[in-house]
């Protein structure tokens, strides 16, 4: 029951204003403005097999992927923290999470980094973004309930076929997992990463594995 009287209290004293241009809002982090302008006209992302579906925010481009490259990529001395770049990605997250043509999932799990690539980071951007989706739609978040078992190249780096391969048999599920199920990334292309987690789920016990990713880069190549 504090959670109300601590948001009115803080409002109080620090009022809410745009991540952008510190001009007042309504509470998003950004404002009408600084909104349009961040994001784009998003298609329907492809959802490969076997994927039930696969919603996302907005695309990976001008103003919002500036704003998604500062969510990712901290500022060294930071201990990974942005809170503007927090506050946009947090808001766009959950937006996707109450857009998924789905009923409330029973679990929202992260697509996982290696243990490699997690202590060279520091944190799995991929699992506070879980975290918020969940929140958004009132679930729970397992980070834990998928593993990458194996150290994979960057997807970015390679072509479609290479990036397929690339993931192959790289994700393993810990434990059973529920029915449906939504999968949580940050950033997606040609959505490989994600179909391959999906699989390990489904072969978990997943029925439907939703993607939401807090953006889609259309794939150039």
């Amino acid at each position: 029951m504090w959670r109300p009287w601590a948001s009115a209290l803080l409002d109080t004293f620090f009022p809410p204003v745009c991540a952008a241009c510190a001009s007042d809002t309504d509470g998003p982090a950004l404002c009408v403005m600084c909104e349009v302008f961040a994001t784009a006209p998003l298609p329907d992302a492809p959802a490969p097999p076997p994927l039930t579906s696969w919603t996302a925010a907005v695309a990976y481009e001008g103003a919002a992927r500036d704003w998604i490259r500062r969510f990712k990529f901290p500022r060294p001395g930071m201990a990974a923290l942005d809170p503007a770049a927090d506050a946009v990605a947090r808001d766009w997250i959950q937006r996707a999470a109450r857009a998924v043509p789905s009923e409330r999932p029973a679990l929202v799990v992260p697509v996982p980094l290696h243990n490699t690539r997690l202590r060279e980071r520091g944190f799995n951007q991929s699992a506070s973004l879980a975290r918020d989706a969940a929140r958004a739609v009132g679930s729970k978040a397992d980070s834990v309930a998928l593993r990458r078992t194996r150290a994979t190249s960057p997807q970015a780096e390679l072509g479609r076929r290479a990036r397929k391969e690339n993931v192959r048999g790289a994700f393993d599920a810990q434990r059973t997992i529920p029915g449906c199920v939504w999968l949580v990334d940050d950033i997606a292309t040609t959505g490989a990463t994600l179909a391959a987690a999906a699989q390990a789920l489904r072969s978990a016990g997943a029925r439907e594995v939703h993607a939401v990713t807090l953006a889609w880069r259309p794939w150039i190549r």
